[in-house]
């Protein structure tokens, strides 16, 4: 229960070398914060290896958000310290950054719906006359047979004529006048941008992986093609990181699109889970033979319809937010386990992959609102009990896999909560790239 573990590795030749990945998938903004809190209790679990010092770091919606930095060598407790207005190298990741209202299209749209009926209604009115003649007689016949008997069918027949016109005037277009989304992700962007300068951090993909020696990827959506897309430094690195993230977090419907590239040949992109859940294939292509994947969505499972509450029997009666959660849980987390079993059948895949997850018996997770920005802080604490619980679960097997990858754990380090200032790690502590800093300002100039 929370952990599924695929090894196919020989645990009796160890391979302290090997390439080891870190997938982040979605979540939103209460998913990430889960995140977050899970990430810092797997931190303090390792004993000789951070959660920021992987090798290759691939991240999906909220997850892209998260990789991002830690990938630039951020701990997780600094991550939870930006949510929280405590960290001294980020900003606090606050409300207007995740709800900034798509002002632009609110505006624009509607106005421009006034002006181009103002333009189409006078010519679709000649049209209507000068056709007038080809349907006269079965106007007529239609306004009798609706006088003598109005219902539905002899309705439409009648207003149909009219209909057809406006169609064909307008060519639906009427679709275009709607925003295409309450909020705007541009902050979301501004906030990874900033932080990233803010700490000396390249916004590149190239650059960053000449300082730290790191492979970051971000995936997203392109919305014309509805083809995944990957950025990374041997990838599609044509944007910048920020954008990236951008991107992959631009949840349709939520979020407005993100349109970003060189300009003059921009591209409209929307969420990557769109595609792929986690997309642990593309880290074993770039060489991961240890992936640990951390995935905050997975549906429930009511055992004897019981465990959400004492009036609830069934997630049905819930009602229509519950089942929609239910249904994209089920779709996110079923083709996540197809990727794993198809890693766990190819010939060619020799490595081990650790899936983190809730347990499928969290109702209190199941019923956190994905885009409740109010519940970060219940959502990391959440997350860090999760993971906390699992580890200790597995640990036998988790210490056994790791091992031969030269990583070292301990439970021990556990047993205190999110808040106690247990040590982690190795901290990054910010002349630790010095010399690839040097080296990258020679390389770029």
């Amino acid at each position: 229960m929370g952990i599924t573990i695929v090894q196919k590795s020989d645990l009796s030749r160890p391979r302290p070398d090997a390439k080891r990945a870190l997938v982040l998938a979605g979540g939103a903004v209460s998913g990430g914060a889960f995140k977050v809190g899970g990430l810092m209790a797997l931190n303090r679990y390792l004993t000789n290896l951070s959660v920021s010092d992987f090798d290759i770091y691939l991240g999906i919606s909220a997850g892209a958000f998260l990789a991002a930095p830690l990938s630039g060598g951020f701990q997780p407790e600094e991550l939870y310290g930006a949510l929280q207005g405590r960290s001294e190298r980020l900003d606090r990741f606050r409300s207007l950054d995740f709800y900034l209202p798509n002002w632009r299209e609110f505006a624009t749209r509607p106005s421009r719906l006034v002006r181009d009926a103002a333009g189409v209604a006078p010519w679709m009115m000649f049209r209507v006359a000068i056709n007038m003649p080809k349907y006269h007689r079965e106007l007529r016949k239609r306004a009798r047979a609706f006088a003598s008997d109005p219902n539905l069918h002899t309705a439409e027949a009648l207003i149909e004529p009219l209909a057809r016109e406006v169609s064909t005037q307008t060519r639906g277009r009427f679709g275009g006048y709607v925003p295409s989304g309450l909020f705007d992700n541009r902050r979301i962007e501004a906030y990874v941008r900033r932080n990233m300068e803010r700490n000396g951090l390249p916004n590149s993909f190239r650059q960053m992986k000449l300082l730290t020696g790191k492979s970051l990827y971000i995936g997203a959506t392109n919305l014309n093609t509805a083809q995944g897309v990957v950025f990374g430094h041997d990838e599609d690195s044509s944007v910048s990181i920020s954008q990236a993230v951008q991107a992959s977090s631009a949840i349709p419907g939520f979020f407005k699109p993100a349109r970003i590239g060189a300009e003059g040949r921009e591209q409209d992109y929307c969420d990557a889970a769109v595609r792929k859940t986690a997309n642990i294939s593309t880290a074993v292509k770039h060489g991961a033979s240890l992936v640990i994947c951390y995935n905050p969505f997975r549906p429930f499972v009511n055992y004897r319809h019981r465990g959400i509450g004492e009036k609830h029997r069934s997630i049905a009666d819930l009602g229509f937010y519950a089942i929609l959660n239910q249904a994209f849980r089920t779709l996110l987390h079923s083709r996540l386990r197809i990727g794993i079993q198809k890693l766990q059948m190819s010939p060619d895949f020799h490595g081990d992959v650790i899936l983190i997850e809730p347990a499928e018996t969290d109702a209190r997770f199941f019923a956190l609102n994905p885009l409740a920005f109010w519940k970060l802080q219940e959502a990391a604490e959440h997350g860090f009990e999760s993971v906390k619980n699992s580890l200790a679960k597995h640990h036998l097997t988790l210490a056994k896999i790791l091992s031969a990858y030269g990583v070292d754990v301990d439970l021990e380090r556990l047993d205190s909560g999110i808040e106690d200032p247990t040590p982690g790690p190795m901290k990054v502590s910010g002349t630790r790239y010095a010399d690839r800093k040097r080296h990258l300002r020679v390389v770029s100039g």
